[in-house]
């Protein structure tokens, strides 16, 4: 192919390439209204995807922000057909719909999307700025850059802190939102081994209580470094927030030795939530077509024979599974009647 690209003349090559940038956003609408589709029908539940996101990294094999960008798309095309069309012609990119879609509505969506025609990224993050100021950014996890020299300010002789962006990752959980742009993950990068950079906004009583504990710990932490609080924090929540999801504890009583379960109790005996998380190793258990679901988030005790029809809450009967295979197995079960479907008909959540 470059034997053949560089025999064509300058006007052709350009003309080549303009041609290929239009089949590129034909491809680009095309894809946007095939997933969006395909999120309308929850195809990706019966290939064994918790979500859209998972359907998309995982079976299309695109890469996570290409994912994140295209379901966004997806889901701003459910709303407003027009972008298809936008997108297209290149009057509205993939990025600029990200932007523009947490403040679309019925009413401002034909204003918002001639203002952002053709413009670039930076052109319609000041558009929104000026239109809808925010006071704090989200708070975001990153990790610190590559060792480098150092880039010194004009203001004072420190490093000067990378510069933030602020990307996102869609959530797999709002998939049950026809169009939800509004829940957004705090990003982990990776960029150099086990070092990462916490930057968020916190309230002033959050702020009270880390100097509290600052001032508590000065025997233990002497120079009050924030990193080993917030780690001595985290390891508390997790052993808390651990102990109530699946009875993690160091101590663990023997099978039947809980009371007040019985064969119709709907509450799950200690020690059989521990054997199932242990043994579904605290991941959705659906499988699909392309193998087991890889969700981790939003987990619930399911009945493989519906507690409502008997089922016991035994570790036989019981597996663990993703809020959205939860409701996509009792559709299965009662077929249209998704949304009456309660909690408690089938699962115990975590």
């Amino acid at each position: 192919m470059t034997t053949i690209l560089s025999a064509l003349s300058d006007a052709d090559l350009l003309a080549n390439v303009r041609q290929a940038a239009r089949h590129e956003r034909d491809a680009t609408a095309k894809l946007v209204a095939l997933l969006a589709e395909v999120e309308a029908r929850r195809l990706y539940l019966g290939e064994g995807y918790g979500s859209m996101f998972a359907f998309c990294t995982r079976a299309l094999h695109m890469s996570e922000h290409a994912a994140y960008s295209r379901i966004e798309a997806a889901r701003v095309a459910r709303r407003f057909s027009v972008v298809l069309e936008m997108l297209a012609d290149g009057r509205l990119s993939l990025t600029t719909i990200g932007l523009l879609a947490p403040h679309l509505t019925d009413d401002n969506s034909d204003a918002l999307f001639d203002a952002a025609r053709f413009q670039s990224k930076r052109d319609t993050e000041r558009l929104i700025a000026t239109l809808y100021p925010q006071p704090d950014i989200a708070a975001t996890l990153r990790a610190l850059p590559v060792a480098s020299a150092p880039m010194l300010t004009p203001e004072a002789d420190e490093p000067a802190a990378p510069p933030m962006t602020r990307p996102r990752e869609l959530d797999p959980r709002i998939d049950e939102s026809p169009v939800s742009t509004e829940v957004r993950r705090p990003l982990v990068a990776p960029l150099s081994p086990r070092r990462y950079l916490l930057r968020v906004t916190i309230g002033e009583d959050t702020q009270r209580r880390f100097e509290r504990a600052r001032d508590l710990l000065r025997h233990e932490i002497p120079d009050g470094d924030p990193a080993v609080i917030i780690d001595r924090a985290l390891a508390l929540l997790v052993a808390a927030a651990e102990h109530s999801k699946f009875a993690a504890t160091k101590r663990p009583r023997a099978a039947g030795a809980d009371k007040g379960t019985g064969s119709r109790s709907r509450r799950i005996p200690a020690a059989v939530r521990r054997e199932v998380w242990a043994r579904d190793q605290g991941r959705c258990a659906f499988i699909g077509h392309d193998g087991r679901c890889a969700e981790t988030g939003f987990l619930e005790f399911h009945h493989l024979i519906p507690f409502a029809t008997g089922g016991p809450g035994t570790v036989e009967n019981l597996e663990l599974r993703c809020g959205a295979h939860n409701r996509y197995e009792w559709d299965l079960l009662r077929p249209g009647e998704s949304a009456k479907a309660p909690t408690d008909s089938n699962s115990v959540r975590t």
